[in-house]
Order: C-alpha cells, then structure tokens, then sequence
C-alpha cells in the first residue's frame, strides 16, 4: 500500500499449460473425457445494511488507513456465523446473529468490556486452548489481545493466562497452525510500521513475531522473524503438500526499497528462516495488502493471490514441491483487476481483502477483491468498487459485480463471504473507511421475497480430539460427479480478519456428494457418502458424516 504517499477440476483432471511469449495459461482437461458443466451467472446480491443492525464504523487517521478486519465466528454455538468487527478509534463491535433461516439478515450488538476495546485493526478467530469454544486473536494499534471464549458470546482478556506478551505495536496481520502434537498452536503476528515510544510512525519497518507454545500450555518468548518489511498479510499454509506450514507473507513496498516479499520455513522444532533464492523464492516488490489461498486447477497445491495497488498478483508454483518458484498468471484467467470496471476507470485500483469462494454454487471458485483508495491518493481511483470475480469452466474468471448488484465507492477494507442466513448461499460483509459497514444477502436468482438458490451446495466441518479441534491444516475434498474441490483450513490471511467454521462447496446440479478429510497429521479420512443442501459434520475416525439443517 502506498500511503502517500479444478477449480472444480480436482481428482480426475490434468491442468495443460501452454506458454506464449513466456506467459502461461492454464487449461484443464478432463482424464474421463467428459466435458465440464458450463459455469452459472452471477447471483443477485440484496443490500441489506439500513436493517441487519451491524451498524459499525471503521475510523481513524493515519494509523488505521490499513486495516479494518471482520472475523466470522460461532461465539453462541447456534451454529449461525457472528461478528466481530474492527472499529479503528471506535470501539470494536461483537454482533451476534439473529437471522431466520433463509430470511433477512438481522444481528444485535453485544457490549461488553472484554471485546469493545478501541484501536483495534482486524481480528481472527481460533480456539487457542482446545476447549471448544472459539477465542479471537485481536490485532490493535498498541497492545495485541487475546480473548478467551466462554460461550454466549462471552469472553475475557487472556494474555496473561496464556503467557502472550505484546507490546505497543502496530498490528494488521496475523495467522496460526499447530505444530506436531502441540495443544496449542503457533502464532504469528505481523506488524507494520514500527512505532516510537510516544506511539507515532518511527519511519521503518517493524519486525513480525511468532510464539510457539511450551509445555504445560501457554507460550514462551517470542521469536522475532527479522527482516520485518511492513507487513499487511501473513498466513500458514502446507503450499508443497509436505505437512509443514510455511508462513508467508506479502509486504507494503512504500516503506522499503531492499525488501521483499517473504515466505518463511517453520518446521516443527527448527528455528524459522525465510527461503532465498538459493531455495527457488524469487524476489518480488509489491504494495502487499491481502493473501487468499486456493488449489484452482486440482493438481494439490494452492495457488496463491496476492493484492497490491494496480498489480494484484495470481501465483501458480512452478518449480514442483521442492521449490517454491512461482509465476503469475493472473493476466491469462482475467484475474488482474487493476483498474475499476466502473466509476474511476482510467486510474489504477487499490486491492485489499481477497477471498475465494463458489457464490453461485455451480461448483467453480470464485474470488472477491474488495477496493478502496487508501485515503486520497490521487494517482490512484477514488471511485473503485470491488470486484466479484466468476469462475469458468475454463479456468479463467469474468468480472460480475455490476450484475450481481455489489457496486459501491465505499472505501473498503476487510470483508467476509459467508451463509450468513444458513440458506446455502453465501452473504456479503464487508468493512468500510468512516462508513458503516455494509451487508448483502444473497437471494440467489430470485428476490428479496422469493430467494432461489443457483446450485446445490455443502457446508462442512470436521472436529478431532485432542488441541486442534477445528483441523486447521486439514484438507477437505468434496466429490460431485467425479469432480473434486480441495480446500486447506487455515487461519490467518485475507485483509485483517478471517473466518471458523462451515466450509462452503458449491457442487452445481448434483445431489449427492462424496467427502473425505485429510488430516493435519496427513492421515487420510474415508470418502463418505452424503446428500446435498446440508452442512455437515466430520468426525475424525467415523465412517460417515454427520447432516444437520438448520430450524425453520
């Protein structure tokens, strides 16, 4: 950021590549000889802000230009997702979900000491103890929180419990996994710009921190992960399939010139080093604002985008498990989207939360980029909407915001795709600069008073026993008609904030699926038999799922 300033096509499916003038473009063929389903429209988003009752503004001046995070939570265990919303020098905002099943969306705030605190950038949601109950990583300008979930939406301060010490930082980004038979995971913050003792902006990049825990429960001192190049995304993520979370991150480039883009080694026990060169990592500049993940042509591994200012980046690994070389192919599936396709057309936009999910349920991952001018740049588009990007059998995405009606020239930041509802279709929130945040619903291609979904769908979430309840580092696969989506669970990435809970998968006209986890230790789960159009739990070591629907 400057401030100045197999897809569906998973088992089954080869992705080709055929290179022009040193570009590739990935084109994906299916083994059996049956041609891909067409990819649906877009689906008609309802804005429902003036009546969902999440009534929250991201505010402040220089300090909270970056961030403005949301995490999606169960902080009830409903089972509906609630929110946690970034409020910069407002305090944050914890609303908890009232919506009727497949109704309008409705949330009430809930107020409380604990998680109304002010300077808050973003927020991530994970159980940090294995208790079952959800907690929240809360990332401020000043002293980073944890809050322990004591259900209800309850919760209270847990820095001290957990031996987490954070100073007066800075604090936009944030991921964790779990290493080994660890109870709790590792955590890794990062940091922007580093603060003087007065709190202002010292000029230089701010180093990043990961804790990991120690025996008994709670942390030890914390490994600082140095050079820190002003940081605005981290994430843990499994990006050559080996069972090792590396962490990556992407970086602001205003406020370097002989940094880079980074991705770090953690391997359980070993200290953390970034990869080199000599380790296939090339390097790369960026205005770094958000990290999404997610394997699109089914060959195992995640491809990776990254949004900046004009020059969002669409990653594909290139150099095989061993390297991690990367080549961006963003131009060639039309996924760029570094100019606004409305309002401020002739400027470059400035990209913050990426997110890949299947709004349409036709069984191909789409990807959301929300937009914003940091402030008042004018080089760059002050009318710059976000961007809802559609898969396509192809492999390639076409823009749809405009059709799907989520055009706005909010400043935003974070935001959330999420069955909001629990209807299988998935809602939209997303947080805006000193306005309020605004909230669609998803109807499908029917209406307000008629909702009809495009596709079928599934939601899943597997549990095991032990400290990582949620899986995170599991793969989920989901099989509709010899067709396989893979997702990695992580925590940590997007702009600021990030969900737990269901994992949407939309699976187009089929009515029957087939579902299996592999999970964080590498053990490979059962493919288990199930219908559609329900959410579904997996436990570790059962031989099928376990449905449920919601009431109404």
């Amino acid at each position: 950021m400057a401030v100045e300033g197999a897809r569906w096509l998973g088992a089954g499916v080869v992705a080709g590549a055929a290179a022009t003038l040193g570009a590739v473009l990935l084109v994906a063929g299916i083994v059996r000889g049956d041609a891909p389903p067409p990819a649906a429209g877009p689906p008609r988003f309802v804005n429902e802000s003036a009546t969902a009752g999440v009534d929250q503004v991201y505010d402040g001046g220089f300090t909270f230009f970056v961030g403005g995070g949301v995490a999606v939570l169960d902080c009830d265990e409903d089972r509906r997702p609630d929110l946690y919303v970034a409020g910069g020098t407002n305090p944050a905002g914890l609303y908890r979900n009232l919506s009727p099943t497949g109704g309008a969306l409705r949330f009430a705030r809930v107020r409380a000491p604990a998680t109304d605190l002010t300077g808050v950038t973003g927020a991530y949601p994970l159980d940090v103890d294995g208790d079952g109950m959800t907690d929240l990583a809360v990332l401020r300008l000043g002293e980073d929180v944890l809050l322990r979930g004591l259900g209800g939406c309850r919760f209270e301060r847990a820095n001290e419990a957990w031996s987490v010490r954070r100073g007066d930082d800075w604090t936009v980004a944030f991921s964790a996994t779990w290493e080994g038979a660890n109870r709790f995971p590792t955590l890794a913050f990062g940091d922007y710009l580093a603060l003087t003792p007065a709190g202002r902006p010292a000029g230089r990049c701010a180093d990043n921190a990961l804790y990991r825990p120690v025996a008994g429960g709670g942390y030890g001192a914390p490994t600082t992960l140095s050079p820190g190049w002003c940081t605005l995304s981290i994430l843990f993520s499994d990006w050559d399939r080996s069972g090792r979370r590396d962490l990556r991150m992407t970086n602001d480039r205003h406020y370097y010139r002989d940094g880079e883009e980074q991705l770090w080694r953690v391997g359980n026990g070993e200290p953390p080093r970034p990869y080199t060169r000599a380790d296939g990592w090339q390097p790369m500049q960026i205005w770094g604002m958000g990290i999404a993940s997610q394997d699109l042509t089914g060959d195992g591994t995640p491809e990776v985008f990254l949004t900046s200012q004009g020059d969002n980046k669409l990653q594909r690994l290139t150099g095989g498990p061993s390297r991690p070389a990367y080549e961006d192919v963003a131009f060639q599936l039309g996924a760029t989207a570094h100019r606004p396709y409305a309002g401020d057309v002739t400027k470059p936009s400035t990209a913050w939360h990426p997110e890949f999910q299947d709004v349409n349920n036709d069984g191909y991952v789409d990807l959301l980029v929300t937009k914003g001018n940091v402030e008042g740049q004018p080089g760059y588009a002050a009318k710059d909407p976000s961007n809802l990007l559609l898969g396509q059998a192809d492999g390639r995405f076409t823009e749809a915001a405009q059709a799907a009606g989520i055009v706005r020239f909010a400043r935003a930041r974070g935001a959330a795709l999420a069955d909001l509802n629990l209807d299988g279709m998935l809602d939209l929130v997303e947080v805006n600069r000193r306005e309020p945040v605004t909230v669609w619903r998803n109807v499908g291609s029917g209406g307000p008073g008629a909702p009809r979904p495009m596709g079928n769908w599934v939601a899943v979430r597997p549990r095991q026993a032990a400290g990582n309840r949620d899986a995170i580092g599991a793969w989920i696969e989901v099989k509709a008609r010899g067709r396989v989506v893979r997702r990695e669970l992580t925590v940590g990435g997007g702009h600021a904030g990030g969900q737990l809970g269901w994992a949407h998968f939309g699976v187009g006209s089929a009515d029957r699926v087939e579902v299996r986890v592999r999970w964080p230790d590498g053990q490979l789960g059962p493919w288990m038999d199930a219908g559609a159009n329900q959410f579904l739990t997996v436990e570790r070591g059962a031989d099928e799922p376990v449905g449920w629907r919601p009431p109404g």
